[in-house]
């Protein structure tokens, strides 16, 4: 099952330029319903205010991480099953490895296109 158009993706990243880029890329894949936090922590106080279908998040943040994001979300029983991408400048195979056992959906490498973009959302959504 495809990613709703209309289903509202989280962006997690430090870096406002990074935001700017993924949620013109969503864009153009035609995905609007995009909302930002500047880090894990904000991104879990906006997961209290609105359900999401995506979270596309940076690794590297501070002061709370992607993947400390990944394993809240995880944790929690209302966001468990939620999709969540990781972006990262590095592809350390350690940290894929620990993010697939923190549970998250897929991985995408900067810097990427909309192409890999939407492959990486058609994977983790089966479509």
């Amino acid at each position: 099952m495809a990613l709703d158009h209309n289903a509202p993706i989280l962006i997690v990243d430090d870096y406002a330029t990074m935001i700017r880029i993924i949620r013109n890329l969503l864009k153009q894949l035609g995905y609007d319903n995009v909302d930002d936090a500047s880090d894990g922590t904000e991104a879990l106080e906006r997961l209290r205010e609105k359900p999401y279908q995506l979270i596309i998040s940076d690794w590297n943040m501070e002061p709370m991480t992607g993947y400390d994001l990944l394993r809240h979300v995880r944790s929690n029983e209302q966001t468990a099953r939620l999709p969540f991408i990781m972006v990262t400048a590095e592809s350390k195979t350690e940290n894929v490895i620990a993010a697939k056992k923190a549970g998250v959906n897929n991985y995408i490498v900067k810097p990427f296109n909309a192409q890999t973009l939407r492959g990486k959302i058609d994977t983790v959504f089966g479509a």
